[in-house]
């Protein structure tokens, strides 16, 4: 991958890359589109990254579903899908890991530890190895864009950050690889998440600016519908995820709530 990446480099062509763990959706579909648009060679990178899970999360159940997914890779024009193994991605021997202090330790970092050091490893070697000129991510992963971005201005990274606005299914629930682990009932309950990030919009256009008001408006919602166990509920920055007293414009509004045994995140932008 790294040697067909150079030598396209060297031809001066661009080079977009997609970086995926699978299960694709019309989410992912949307960047690959975009990068098509952007890039002269697509780069779409499927791998399901061991060191971002912790201990008691969904590793082994993670979905997987590569056929589907090279049909769609090929049906949206990527020119190459790159699937490395485990053992190519972390060697006997592999101790290096690159982490951004602070933003990883907040929000969702808080409830699952070391999941952004496994990120940002990972991300950094699909850059090193793809190469690209371009990179592109989902503003539902909101924090992980922020990281990434911040990663790659510390340490010098040529590659460009490109960040593309949720897809959300047409129940208005947020497309994620996981939702597949919702039953019936359970995505229904799951749509109390987006209409909480609804009322907070509505609030903000009536002239509320108070962050607790917010946010206790959005909790009230989220706890008329039970079987949903709220972990956070967040209006912050969107540079250093600092936590605001009074919204301004740009800020990032984020929850994450477990619907069942599945956890679900999604945010909106002030």
């Amino acid at each position: 991958m790294q040697s067909t990446a150079l030598r396209f480099k060297a031809e001066g062509k661009t080079i977009g890359l997609v970086p995926t763990m699978g299960a694709l959706h019309e989410g992912h579909l949307s960047l690959i589109r975009k990068a098509r648009i952007d890039a002269n060679i697509v780069v779409v990178s499927i791998f399901v990254n061991p060191i971002q899970f912790g201990p008691a999360e969904d590793l082994q159940k993670y979905p997987r579903k590569l056929v589907t997914d090279l049909d769609l890779c090929e049906k949206e024009r990527a020119d190459f899908v790159f699937i490395p193994t485990e053992e190519e991605m972390y060697p006997k021997g592999f101790t290096t890991t690159v982490e951004v202090k602070g933003l990883s330790d907040v929000l969702c970092g808080a409830y699952r530890p070391g999941h952004f050091k496994g990120v940002t490893t990972v991300v950094s070697k699909l850059f090193n190895i793809a190469q690209p000129d371009l990179a592109y991510f989902g503003q539902k992963d909101a924090q992980q864009t922020i990281i990434i971005k911040r990663m790659a201005a510390d340490l010098n990274m040529k590659t460009n950050i490109v960040v593309l606005p949720i897809v959300r299914d047409t129940d208005g629930l947020a497309m994620s690889s996981r939702n597949v682990y919702l039953s019936q009932e359970e995505r229904k309950t799951a749509l109390v998440l987006p209409k909480s990030l609804k009322v907070a919009e509505s609030l903000i256009r009536s002239g509320e600016r108070r962050a607790e008001v917010i946010k206790g408006r959005m909790m009230q919602l989220i706890q008329t519908r039970p079987g949903v166990r709220l972990e956070y509920i967040a209006v912050c920055d969107s540079e250093q995820l600092q936590e605001r007293e009074t919204v301004q414009p740009g800020d990032l509004i984020a929850l994450a709530a477990w619907v069942g045994k599945t956890r679900l995140i999604d945010n909106v932008i002030v």
